[in-house]
């Protein structure tokens, strides 16, 4: 069969290899002759999973010991509610910077709880950029952000560094580039973009943020519930946790972080210097807060639109469509999207440019 070129906003692309040992422990895992997502979660073979996707996690992003790391449900709409109620303290307030529609929903969350203080939004132009010089005041108890914008296409590159505690939903871009963990107080992320299939969320928090929240916290949502039971207080996603355990061996066995944010510079250099270099095409980012995981573009003349998607699909480039937000095309390119694929796509657009001039 022909390779098709996915380019799908998520659920996320993920190694063949990853795909092929996934599968095969939904028949027969560890040669127990049965399926992994009928045995006991509390069985050794399990544990043995969840422990080590838990430290391959911490050796890939060079976790400090004051640090804990947890596999949970949920996602990140989850997380947004998760996150508030865990880092609410005197204020009862959260600053939020607004960057996209997933970090507006967040602040959302925050009012059920205390309230939200919207820092700085890039709404005024369609969240086309990520906002600077900010003043976070001394009234918050949290500074949250959301570093990679997915349906805009925009991805913070330097990260707030101050006395207020920092979380980040890190859902679209964790594990694409090497980041500074003592920045953060607490990151989450929904594993279907860079590390596994939806169903589980990654957690990796500061220690020293457990059990001094002033609003009181359903159990379910208290993250000391979970480091206490080391992600087994109930019956964790074990599909999910296993291919992410999985891509976390891949990623390590290509070189880790030094090596994927090489790769994924390379391909984002593609697509963005062919889109600056075709008059047929226009990036819809401010150039300087472009992500390297969601490029979007749009096609100056719309009437060529049906004649550049024909093209694509000729080529087998699959889920290129923009989001209706912005519209026109989005090529995500997450961890496990070859550089071929790149070239495939960025071919088809100097194709249609020779074609029409």
């Amino acid at each position: 069969m022909a390779k098709v070129h996915n380019y799908s906003a998520g659920p996320c692309i993920l190694p063949k290899e990853v795909f092929q040992k996934a599968a095969k422990s939904i028949e027969n895992f560890n040669d127990l002759n049965l399926s992994l997502i009928e045995i006991s979660h509390r069985s050794k073979d399990f544990v043995d999973v969840m422990e080590e996707a838990r430290s391959l996690v911490k050796e890939i992003l060079n976790i400090p010991e004051n640090y804990d790391v947890l596999f949970l449900q949920g996602g990140a709409s989850l997380g947004f509610l998760t996150a508030a109620y865990n880092m609410m303290r005197s204020h009862k307030r959260g600053g939020y910077l607004v960057t996209g529609s997933w970090a507006k929903k967040a602040a959302k969350e925050a009012n059920f709880m205390g309230e939200s203080k919207i820092i700085a939004s890039s709404e005024d132009t369609n969240f086309n950029y990520i906002p600077k010089g900010y003043d976070l005041g001394d009234d918050i108890d949290y500074f949250h952000v959301t570093s990679n914008n997915t349906i805009f296409g925009t991805q913070i590159k330097e990260f707030y560094k101050g006395e207020i505690p920092l979380v980040c939903d890190m859902s679209s871009d964790i594990f694409s580039r090497k980041i500074n963990i003592d920045d953060f107080d607490l990151i989450y992320a929904g594993a279907q973009k860079n590390m596994g299939p939806a169903g589980t969320t990654l957690y990796i928090l500061k220690k020293d943020i457990l059990g001094n929240s002033t609003v009181p916290i359903p159990t379910m949502l208290n993250l000391k519930t979970h480091t206490e039971k080391d992600s087994m207080f109930n019956t964790p996603p074990v599909f999910a946790v296993y291919t992410s355990m999985l891509t976390l061996q891949w990623l390590k066995g290509i070189g880790g972080l030094d090596a994927i944010e090489k790769i994924n510079m390379e391909k984002s250099n593609l697509i963005y210097n062919e889109i600056d270099r075709n008059p047929l095409f226009s990036g819809t980012a401010n150039v300087e807060d472009r992500s390297n995981m969601n490029a979007t573009f749009t096609l100056n003349d719309h009437n060529l639109s049906n004649e550049f998607e024909q093209m694509l699909n000729d080529a087998n480039v699959s889920g290129l469509k923009g989001h209706r937000s912005v519209g026109g095309y989005r090529a995500s390119m997450y961890n496990a999207m070859p550089k071929e694929s790149v070239e495939v796509l960025v071919d088809v657009m100097k194709e249609l440019t020779t074609k029409k001039g």
